[in-house]
């Protein structure tokens, strides 16, 4: 099983749902990045569930950072954080042992592990382990802002409802996001709230695209073919459970566009080369261009829902019907905006890391 992700930045994720913690590892940091426990805990925070509209499962996310940290900044060894769980009722997940769960990991864990795996709230594979992911990026995402790189998601569509899209200077709008917990441009709380409190009224969930803004960063990070930004970005976001298609700047509108709308003319302002537009999401031939790099994220409906559904009986190899109980969310779309963010920022300091070396974040 691989758990690491990047290349001179380089993150492990461990654990699982119902173990008494999980945690993770970043290696490769620079030394001397301050750490911010207020600025991790509140980013924790808006990964914590919303009441009435998410799960009711709700953890404190006690962490502790155990290596890595010395008198508040970093010494540039490997960082290793812990989160406990204390909320767990494992028996809810009794009933799944041989019953999986539709649209979950639950069958192709049981196969690709020969039934070793541990299946209690999805185990090493629950997006409950997004909260150290959440952590690590806080770290990272202030060391960014030092130096003037911003990363903020919103959401673009939950159901009917549909958010602005980001200009093409964007930084204000990134910026304005960064201390809400419904990551929104324009106000749509209520709207969307209603739209999943309805698909909960009919036993049932919701999806939506996140869109995600990396304003600041340097012309020239990543390379043609296979270190491409958009293939490491992409590879992680695929990572986070619920993410089912990834699209850089114009994604597949392109296919509805004729090349003299859908090329990004190029431009002087301030003696800085610009875009004229931003329809290729501010990377060209796999490399940074200077201007927003732009995608937009769809997570799909949260699979564990109250209908009752089809699925297996691994142990008689009999068709059944399933009945879901437990604490689950009707939308993972609100919580998981702060989880795209912080996956980004590991991808981004794996990039500048590459091309600047190892104190550029100092």
């Amino acid at each position: 099983m691989k758990n690491t992700l990047g290349y001179n930045v380089r993150f492990t994720l461990f654990g699982e749902s119902h173990n008494d913690t999980i945690g993770g590892v970043i290696d490769g940091l620079s030394a001397g990045i301050k750490i911010d426990e207020e600025f991790i805990k509140s980013q924790l925070d808006k990964r914590r569930p919303q009441q009435g509209i998410e799960t009711s499962r709700v953890e404190a996310d006690n962490f502790k950072i155990i290596s890595g940290v010395f008198n508040g900044y970093t010494t540039g060894e490997a960082l290793c954080v812990l989160i406990e769980n204390n909320n767990t009722r494992s028996q809810d997940y009794e009933s799944f042992k041989n019953t999986p769960r539709p649209s979950h990991a639950d069958f192709v864990a049981f196969e690709k592990y020969h039934g070793y795996n541990d299946y209690r709230g999805g185990g090493h594979f629950s997006g409950r382990l997004t909260s150290v992911i959440v952590c690590i990026g806080a770290i990272l995402i202030k060391a960014l802002e030092h130096k003037n790189i911003y990363i903020g998601s919103h959401i673009k569509k939950c159901g009917k409802v549909i958010d602005k899209d980001f200009s093409i200077d964007c930084l204000e709008e990134v910026k304005s996001l960064q201390n809400k917990s419904f990551k929104l441009l324009n106000d749509l709380e209520e709207k969307i709230t209603s739209e999943i409190k309805e698909a909960a009224s009919h036993q049932d969930s919701i999806g939506g695209v996140i869109q995600t803004a990396i304003v600041g960063l340097p012309i020239g990070l990543g390379d043609p073919w296979f270190s491409s930004v958009e293939g490491m970005l992409s590879n992680a976001l695929f990572s986070i459970g619920g993410v089912k298609g990834v699209e850089f700047g114009a994604g597949f509108n392109f296919a509805e566009m004729v090349g003299s709308c859908a090329n990004d003319g190029l431009i002087l302002e301030d003696n800085k080369v610009k875009t004229k537009t931003n329809n290729n999401g501010g990377i060209n031939g796999g490399i940074t261009n200077g201007m927003p790099v732009v995608f937009n994220v769809c997570v799909k409906p949260t699979p564990s829902i109250a209908k009752t559904q089809d699925t297996i009986n691994l142990e008689t190899h009999e068709n059944v019907k399933l009945n879901i109980t437990g604490r689950h969310d009707p939308a993972i779309i609100r919580r998981i905006a702060v989880v795209i963010d912080s996956i980004t920022a590991i991808v981004v300091c794996d990039l500048l890391k590459t091309k600047y070396g190892d104190d550029f974040l100092r």
